[in-house]
Order: structure tokens, then sequence, then C-alpha cells
């Protein structure tokens, strides 16, 4: 059961369309949602910009410009939040209460933001992030470590908000332990969803339809009604063949992360990658 969702909060636009999204999530299952901001620590990054060999640092009232644009953002994120949770008639909680129906609370830390959604992701049930963008929104940094360094189910939504909790989920199936550990994730929302596809991607049909076949017989014993599909991807490659596919359905997908044991090599290589950063639909991941 999904009763716990964290939302990074940036100051930045795209705040209004994760928070939506990641409200529709919480109105299915009466969840709170955590929304937390994590304010740049000025001295600490002037200082780390006297290391690197820039000579940034140098430049006079650094510390305070920089602080300046963190308080900006903070208030931004901050009045953003009280908006969201005005206009959308959501309570304010730090603990439980009687009333049915999803709350909110906000939090604030000072440092890195990668670190801070660490630390509270491993103790919620889901984070929802938006789509990485180099331009605002929640850093690539930050993305990786909810991955790789939170243990939890990440779901990484669209710019364009969901209305609505997709009625079709294309669960990107191969026989490996991440996909495993994304589908026990997602049974929460599988068992809301209408329509399952197991759907498995490669040149030849083979051993990888014969693992989806028994992936729909266990959904099966969870009164869960799946099929299974088999795609050969295009010239533009298997990411791109299952994301067209599962945009074609309206679906949520749901895949492992995969990757090796460098951590850039791992995200902005491969399948994974194509993924993150060019989903047009909402990809719940699992490391």
């Amino acid at each position: 059961m999904i009763k716990t969702i964290l939302v990074p909060a940036t100051g930045s636009q795209t705040d209004d369309g994760t928070l939506a999204s990641a409200l529709i999530v919480a109105r299915a299952f009466d969840a709170h949602l955590d929304v937390l901001h994590a304010r740049v620590d000025a001295a600490a990054m002037v200082a780390s910009m006297a290391t690197d060999g820039s000579g940034a640092a140098m430049t006079g009232g650094l510390v305070e410009r920089v602080d300046e644009e963190a308080a900006r953002r903070e208030s931004a994120a901050n009045q953003l939040f009280q908006r969201f949770c005005e206009r959308e008639r959501l309570a304010i909680a730090d603990t439980p209460i009687e009333e049915q129906g999803p709350t909110a609370q906000w939090h604030r830390e000072i440092g890195d933001e990668a670190y801070w959604v660490r630390e509270y992701g491993r103790a919620t049930d889901l984070i929802v992030i938006g789509r990485p963008s180099d331009d605002q929104g929640v850093s690539i940094d930050t993305t990786e470590t909810a991955l790789v360094g939170t243990g939890r189910p990440v779901l990484i939504v669209p710019a364009t908000p969901l209305v609505s909790l997709p009625e079709t989920i294309v669960i990107a199936w191969k026989s490996a332990p991440e996909a495993a550990r994304a589908v026990t994730a997602a049974m929460p929302l599988l068992a809301k969803t209408k329509r399952i596809r197991v759907v498995t991607v490669s040149e030849e049909q083979g051993l990888s339809d014969e693992e989806g076949a028994r992936l729909r017989t266990s959904l099966s014993w969870h009164r869960l009604n799946a099929s299974t599909r088999h795609l050969r991807p295009d010239r533009l490659g298997a990411a791109e063949t299952l994301l067209a596919f599962a945009a074609e359905e309206q679906a949520l997908v749901v895949m492992g992360a995969y990757g090796h044991s460098r951590l850039r090599q791992w995200i902005f290589g491969g399948f994974t990658a194509h993924v993150l950063r060019g989903a047009a639909v909402p990809v719940l991941m699992m490391h």
C-alpha cells in the first residue's frame, strides 16, 4: 500500500505539475505528501567553487548573492506549495488524521538536494519526481540518488501532469532482479489498473517471452488480468519502441533501473537513460 509519497520541490515552474501528478496517486490511496525543499548552503557552495579551480569564489559578495538566490527559490517553492494546497483543498498535517483523503506537509532542509532526498526517501513508500531537465526542476544527480540510494520506487512523471491514474500499465519485463523488484513495488498500482501488458522487446521471440508468460501466470494468482506482448525494436532502438507502444496505450511503464557499478555510466547509458530522459509517459522505476 502507498501511504507516504515524497515530492522534491525546487521553486521552479515544474513543481506545480509534479505536485499535481503526485496528488493523483495520493488520492487513489488516501496517502500523505511529504514535500521537501533543500535550500542551497551558500557558504558550502562557494567553498566548493574555490577548490574546483574556477576562481569564481574570488568574486566579492558571492556568498551573499548565492544566498539571495537560495532564499528566492525557497520562497517560491513554499508559496507554490501553499497555493497548491489551498487550490486542491489539501489538509496540512504532520501526523495521520481521522478524515479520509490525502494530506500534505512542508519540509525544509539546508544542504545538498540529493543527500536530503535520499535521507527522506528511505522512509517513504514512493518518490515522485518530474522528468529530469538541465534547465529547471530536480537535478539529474538527485534523480540518480533517488533511484540507487533509497531502495524505494521512483515515479518519474512527464511535464504534462496526470489527470488520473493510467488505465493501462506496461511492464517492461526481463528476467532480472531489478525488474522483479519494480513489479513488486508497483503492485498497489497494478491492483487498481484495468489492463496490464507484460512486454518484452527483442529481435526474436524466445526465452524472454517464456519469462513474460511466467510473470503473467504469477500475476493471475493475484487476480490480476495480464496479457503478454512481444515487440521487435525498430530502427530507433528498444527503448524508443517500448515508449512508443506505451504512448499508444496511454500507459504507465513499470521497469527496472539497470546499470553498472559506476553511477554516471549507469544512468547515462543504455535503455535506462533513454527512458529516463525521453519518456512522455509516466515511468515507475526500481533499482
